[in-house]
């Protein structure tokens, strides 16, 4: 098995999230500095400039749009 390391999705939550109405239901969203990071971040990767402290941070980014992704479903499936 491949360990992978990443910032914990958690360290993001303090500056980097919000949640903001969408259609009558509250919806988990990045901050807009948060968005921008990740943009910036899936730029230097397709150009493979990410360095590894970089790549390290994009895999947490990620892991919290997962997570984000799956709660919104969730409360936009039980509002329906």
């Amino acid at each position: 098995m491949n360990a992978q390391l990443m910032i914990q999705p958690s360290s993001f939550i303090d500056a980097g999230i919000q949640i903001q109405p969408v259609r009558g239901l509250f919806l988990f969203k990045f901050s807009e500095d948060l968005q921008e990071r990740l943009e910036s971040l899936n730029e230097k990767q397709r150009e493979s400039q990410l360095s590894p402290d970089e790549a390290v941070e994009l895999i947490g980014i990620l892991e919290l749009d997962r997570i984000f992704t799956l709660l919104n479903a969730k409360i936009i499936a039980e509002s329906a």
